[in-house]
């Protein structure tokens, strides 16, 4: 099952107590105070070990309290302390002076930190395939990928994202996500709703892909992007590619002009995912508008970006 959100409850280790003792050992009189930080003889207690909680890159830390995001865990290796563990009191050997030789008082130790967080992931991907149900985006992946996601011939086959390496050649290569379909409403919650349009945020460029047996295929980008800019306005401002997926079954041909505004958009023609037919010349643009926009993230991870990735 795919996992993309937890609420934790997190409780760090208390501090040790201070400790008061007084040395006691034949031919040393007047031994003086060994008080230590948790332990006679002027030792410390046993510090506790962390606990490192892994977790995949692009992983948002919100406090559940304020509901603010606290970090943002996006490079590898990156990490965030989330609940800090109490300070040890001091023991009597601590406050012994020259004027105060035998003090009798110690540190009580602290509490750790406790509270609630709730983690988010958020996949990195450079490109998120964005379409109504049924539209042919897993095909797709499939086609382009060594992804295999669940494929079939009714509404939402997807129902978690999956994401696979695309090669362009021998050295170019990038991040696709195939995301579960988007539907009007969805940015209220219809459909599975925001389950779908958390992923899309962190993708560098979208792939909107319109049905080519579509009867309203320009009604139907018109959706697709309303629901983008109702979950947030900065979604519709990724640089983006529409494309008409499943070519193989359309009677006409529509790939050399787009049957409907594209609203800034690059067209990239007519494709279909089970004869791969237009997906060559698509995956040049989508290169070209992934360097336009900084580059492709793929070798980031060396070869181990998130879990799940197939390449």
């Amino acid at each position: 099952m795919f996992a993309d959100r937890a609420s934790i409850h997190l409780v760090a280790g208390r501090g040790g107590n201070g400790c008061v003792s007084f040395r006691r050992e034949k031919y040393v009189p007047k031994g003086g105070p060994d008080g230590g930080d948790g332990s006679g003889n002027q030792r410390s207690g046993k510090s506790g070990e962390d606990l490192l909680v892994p977790v995949p890159p692009g992983t948002l830390v919100v406090d559940e309290s304020t509901g603010a995001t606290v970090a943002d865990l996006v490079e590898p290796g990156a990490t965030y302390v989330a609940a800090r563990g109490g300070r040890g009191g001091r023991g009597n050997a601590r406050f012994a002076t020259p004027t105060r030789q035998a003090p009798r008082n110690a540190e009580p130790g602290t509490d750790g930190e406790e509270r609630r967080i709730r983690l988010e992931l958020r996949l990195i991907a450079d490109v998120g395939l964005v379409g109504l149900p049924n539209v042919g985006k897993s095909t797709l992946l499939s086609r382009l990928s060594a992804a295999r996601p669940k494929i079939a011939d009714y509404p939402f086959t997807t129902l978690e994202p999956h994401l696979g390496i695309v090669r362009v050649d021998a050295e170019r290569s990038f991040v696709m996500a195939d995301l579960p379909g988007l539907i009007e409403g969805a940015h209220a919650g219809k459909g599975l709703g925001l389950e779908f349009l958390r992923h899309v945020w962190r993708t560098r460029i979208l792939l909107v892909l319109i049905d080519s047996l579509s009867p309203d295929p320009g009604r139907d980008l018109g959706v697709l992007l309303g629901e983008l800019e109702a979950y947030h306005e900065d979604l519709t401002r990724k640089p983006r590619i529409v494309a008409l997926s499943r070519s193989d079954l359309a009677v006409d041909d529509r790939s050399a002009e787009p049957p409907f505004p594209l609203e800034a958009a690059r067209w990239g023609g007519s494709i279909s995912g089970v004869t791969g037919e237009g997906t060559r010349e698509l995956l040049d643009q989508i290169w070209i508008m992934l360097l336009a926009s900084g580059g492709s993230d793929a070798d980031r991870w060396n070869g181990d970006p998130v879990a799940g990735i197939q390449e």
